[in-house]
C-alpha cells in the first residue's frame, strides 16, 4: 500500500507539473507596449490658405516693377483635425507679374501678381494663386472731351491701380503637406 501511495503522489506531482507547464505555454506573455509613433498626417494640395498683403502696391509714382517681391502673411490658422498646420502670421511671398501705369486717353493702371510660397518654421511650402487690381478707366471723360476739344483727350488719364496693405489674397497649397499630430 505504501508503494501505491508513493506512486500516486509521484503521478499527482507529474500531472500537476505538466498542467502548470501547459498553462505557461498556453498563456501568452503580456505584450510590451512601445510608445505610439506619431502618425503622419497629410494636408492635401489645393487646400486654401488665406493670406493678406503686408505692404501697399500701387502704380502711382511708377515705382512698381515686374519681378518685384511682395510680402504677405497668413491671415488665419490653417487647421486640420484640430491641429494648426500653418499658423496665422506665417510669412508668405508673391511676385509682381504685370504692371501697367496709367496713361493718356483714359488708360488706367493695372497690377497683377502671383503667390509663390509660405514659410512655416524652417520649411518653405509652395503656393499658387493670383491677385490683381485695375484702376478706373477715364474713357467717359475722354469721349466727352474729344467731342468738344479733340486735344483734351490726350491729357485725360485713368486712375492708378492700388492694392492696399492688409488686402485679402486667396492662395492654395501647390503640394501635399505632411505633418505629425
Amino acid at each position: 500500500m505504501k508503494t501505491i501511495l508513493f506512486a500516486g503522489a509521484i503521478g499527482l506531482a507529474i500531472s500537476t507539473a505538466s498542467v502548470a507547464l501547459a498553462a505557461e505555454v498556453a498563456t501568452p506573455a503580456p505584450a510590451v507596449l512601445a510608445p505610439a509613433a506619431a502618425q503622419p498626417m497629410v494636408l492635401r494640395s489645393g487646400t486654401e490658405v488665406p493670406l493678406r498683403t503686408r505692404e501697399e502696391l500701387t502704380t502711382k509714382g511708377k515705382l512698381l516693377r515686374v519681378g518685384q517681391r511682395v510680402q504677405l502673411e497668413v491671415a488665419t490658422n490653417v487647421e486640420q483635425q484640430g491641429v494648426v498646420v500653418i499658423p496665422a502670421g506665417s510669412p508668405a511671398v508673391a511676385e509682381v507679374t504685370e504692371v501697367r501705369n496709367k496713361g493718356m486717353w483714359g488708360k488706367s493702371g493695372y497690377i497683377a501678381a502671383r503667390v509663390l510660397s509660405v514659410r512655416v518654421n524652417d520649411r518653405t511650402i509652395r503656393l499658387s494663386g493670383t491677385f490683381d487690381d485695375k484702376g478706373v478707366t477715364g474713357t467717359g471723360g475722354v469721349v466727352a472731351a474729344v467731342a468738344f476739344v479733340p486735344v483734351a483727350g490726350f491729357f485725360t488719364t485713368g486712375t492708378s491701380a492700388m492694392i492696399p496693405n492688409g488686402a485679402p489674397v486667396k492662395a492654395f497649397l501647390e503640394e501635399d503637406l505632411t505633418y505629425t499630430k
